[in-house]
């Protein structure tokens, strides 16, 4: 089998472990960055160059496209899939969970639990939007945040509407969440591949640090996690349409609640807390399923 893997950086031990995993089992895996790619869009044909050559052959794709450049990598990545190059995530599934507004409204129609979410766009409704989280303290997320940049716990009523109204004066999008205060600093990460968890991990924040980002200095030990939190996870990443996904969770007074699905995530943290082989699955995943032209969009939304 021929992949191609859509990354920047070709260094990173997610994509050194995947490119490590295909060569085990015998495929070709070539790391392609994404921002050099150009397509011929008119062609009855869709064509992707790179650095020159035309890009053919290809049995599968692994997208790994940064946020900041998702909207140019889902461009190359529909570009693929039109040439009937199968994804381990489609185009329209990372779209929906890198919107976190979209993929909050999906989760919920789905009846999966969430915290108390809500969005607004005048600044005027700062006061009945705090209301409607259940008052301080509440954490309030730029839509377009990725590993914990951008999220802020504001522990009281005079700190929150300070936050809420200088990012809605400088036009940016937030959400503002209730604040979940029995998880302690820590959440779980399920990792999912072919509608299975295969990985779950405990991420617990530094000292003093409420997000247990990894990136932010948490740690991460292997966790047992419960039937209902492994239903949350698999019907989340069923919701986005995502083959393969790390779907982040808290224990709440009420039961597991869903605060984001990742379609992107690193391997090494989940790796190394499990010793699980996370690259090998998700190779072994593509084995299994990639067909030339199987690329109809999963679910709705």
């Amino acid at each position: 089998m021929k992949i191609a893997m859509l990354a920047r950086n070709p260094d990173l031990y997610s994509h050194k472990r995947l490119k490590e995993a295909a060569e085990e089992r015998g495929h070709q895996l070539d790391i392609i960055n994404t921002l050099r790619c150009y397509m011929n869009i008119a062609s009855r044909r869709p064509e992707i160059f790179y650095n020159g050559s035309k890009l053919e052959g290809y049995d599968a794709v692994i997208p790994r496209i940064g946020a900041s450049i998702t909207f140019y990598g889902l461009a190359v990545l529909r570009q693929f899939e039109m040439m009937g190059v199968y994804p381990l995530n489609e185009s329209v599934a990372i779209g929906r969970s890198r919107d976190k507004l979209r993929s909050m409204q999906l989760l919920a129609r789905d009846g999966i639990g969430l915290p108390v979410t809500t969005f607004a766009h005048d600044p005027k409704m700062t006061e009945e939007v705090l209301k409607t989280a259940g008052g301080a303290p509440v954490v309030i997320k730029l839509l377009e945040g990725t590993q914990g940049i951008g999220v802020v716990l504001a522990d009281t009523e005079r700190s929150a509407k300070s936050v809420i109204e200088a990012f809605r004066g400088a036009n940016v999008n937030i959400l503002v969440q209730e604040f979940i205060k029995e998880a302690g600093g820590t959440d779980i990460r399920a990792f999912v591949v072919g509608g299975k968890v295969i990985a779950s991990m405990k991420r617990v924040g530094a000292p003093g640090e409420f997000r247990s980002n990894l990136h932010r200095g948490g740690s991460a030990e292997m966790i047992r996690i419960s039937p209902e939190e492994r239903s949350t996870a698999i019907r989340a990443a069923k919701s986005m349409g995502l083959n393969v996904c790390g779907v982040d969770m808290l224990r709440s007074n009420h039961g597991p609640v869903v605060m984001e699905v990742n379609s992107s995530p690193g391997l090494q943290g989940m790796e190394m807390a499990t010793g699980i082989d996370v690259a090998g699955k998700i190779i072994d995943f593509l084995m299994k399923n990639a067909q030339a032209g199987k690329t109809k969009t999963k679910g709705k939304g």
